[in-house]
């Protein structure tokens, strides 16, 4: 790993990084009028908070990954890496220790949502050994953040 790689470090989150995080999250498009990012962060914090790991150059955070596991599948939310900071690897390190994570707590599967126009993301995921299932997603909320 080169220089850049050398200075980047992936430890889990703390909530001193909240604002750093939700701003980032902004910046790549995560945020949606339903999704309140700061009670994300606090439902996170109560359910496998190791498993919600933030990468920083220095004291510049600069990518994000949500692992989650219920017993049954592993799950990836709001995996994010600044605009100046892709294609150099990070998003694939980030995934990398988020897998880490999930197959030392027993996972044996890992399951993710993307919105269907986001083809990039789609591109990325294939690239790292991620393929469609064929299902299909449904959701219901049970708590309404806003929007």
């Amino acid at each position: 790993m080169g220089p850049m790689h050398d200075r980047i470090r992936i430890r889990p989150f703390d909530e001193r990084d909240t604002e750093a995080v939700v701003a980032l999250w902004q910046a790549c498009a995560l945020v949606r009028p339903w999704n309140d990012p700061r009670k994300d962060i606090e439902r996170k914090l109560l359910v496998g908070r190791e498993m919600f790991l933030v990468a920083v150059d220095g004291d510049q955070l600069i990518g994000t990954v949500m692992a989650g596991y219920e017993g049954h599948r592993g799950w990836i939310n709001y995996l994010a890496v600044g605009e100046d900071r892709r294609r150099q690897g990070l998003g694939a390190r980030l995934m990398a220790e988020a897998e880490r994570l999930l197959a030392s707590a027993g996972c044996p599967k890992i399951n993710l949502q993307i919105r269907e126009e986001n083809r990039e993301v789609v591109a990325f995921y294939r690239s790292i050994g991620y393929e469609p299932d064929r299902v299909v997603s449904l959701g219901k909320r049970l708590v309404e953040d806003g929007g």
